[in-house]
């Protein structure tokens, strides 16, 4: 059985989708149980990490913050929301100092409410929204509530109506939107020119072993970043003992002695807990409900024996 096992950070090139990277690495682990932690449009680069074994059990419980860094082109509108789709208006852009630029990047700061690009892969009643536009289907897309924590400008090409952003978002927020919605508040158009995704779930290009699809290393297992690396923002609970490993691997409750319950219960938005051995294996997720707030509920179990 193979056991191979963790996360591998693909540094995704233009041209290839999510699932193609997918499965490149299903063929070459020669595994079947390999999954991406959320799709990248095919003209998007950048961080891509992939799920081996049982791995892509953990992939909910994963950061869901995204960093970007992105080009927003001024005075197009797509039909797609990015470069690559077709052009359905050219209007001209303002005059705009840079100053005035980052004031207007101010209204989208923070929570927002953002209406997704129609060709995406939300679902409308059980079916993509992309599929529907292929059908020529008319249909509304509903706003979904986001968080964009960062906004930088990193520089206004008033010439070319370019502006260079760094973006660190939400899981769910579409930079191609966040385009299409920022040409409108300047009146005018706008769409993606390019975009790079620098991190993800927790991983990012400076503190991960990147790997080239075009040049895979005959290594590759030691480019496999081990599951519990990728949740070390998650609280932590040590099973004492071999009644507690039983208990755990039987799906019982743990009974949590009072400085636990005092200590998980002080923690922001607590819900879920990594649960480890003595010698620091990953055995699994487990519920911290603080209304009860005694006890800790097996929620994913794995069997490190």
């Amino acid at each position: 059985m193979n056991k191979i096992n963790g996360f591998l950070i693909i540094n995704k090139e233009k041209g290839c989708t999510s699932h193609d990277c997918v499965k490149i690495i299903r063929k070459v682990l020669n595994i079947k149980k390999v999954g991406h932690t959320g799709t990248l449009d095919p003209e998007v680069t950048g961080i891509l990490p992939l799920a081996i074994g049982s791995a892509t059990r953990f992939i909910q419980y994963l950061p869901q913050e995204k960093c970007y860094l992105g080009e927003i082109k001024l005075g197009i509108s797509t039909s797609t929301d990015d470069i690559h789709g077709k052009i359905i208006n050219r209007v001209n852009w303002p005059q705009i100092s840079t100053k005035q630029l980052d004031n207007v990047l101010n209204l989208y700061r923070g929570d927002l409410k953002q209406v997704p690009p129609k060709v995406s892969s939300v679902h409308i009643n059980g079916e993509r929204a992309y599929k529907k536009v292929l059908k020529n289907e008319e249909f509304e897309l509903s706003p979904k509530n986001i968080t964009i924590s960062e906004l930088i400008l990193k520089k206004w090409d008033q010439e070319n109506g370019i502006i260079k952003l760094k973006i660190k978002c939400s899981a769910g927020t579409y930079i191609r939107s966040l385009a299409r919605d920022l040409g409108s508040t300047l009146n005018t158009s706008g769409c993606l020119y390019d975009l790079k995704r620098t991190s993800a779930c927790g991983f990012d290009e400076e503190n991960s072993n990147l790997v080239n699809l075009k040049d895979i290393p005959s290594n590759i297992d030691s480019f496999i970043m081990p599951t519990i690396s990728a949740l070390q923002h998650l609280p932590t609970y040590i099973l004492k003992n071999e009644e507690e490993i039983n208990y755990w691997e039987t799906g019982r409750k743990i009974i949590l002695n009072s400085d636990q319950c005092i200590i998980y219960k002080n923690i922001k938005n607590l819900s879920t807990i990594q649960v480890i051995d003595s010698n620091k294996n990953l055995l699994g997720i487990g519920i911290f409900n603080k209304k009860d707030g005694t006890f800790l509920q097996p929620k994913l179990v794995l069997n490190a024996r």
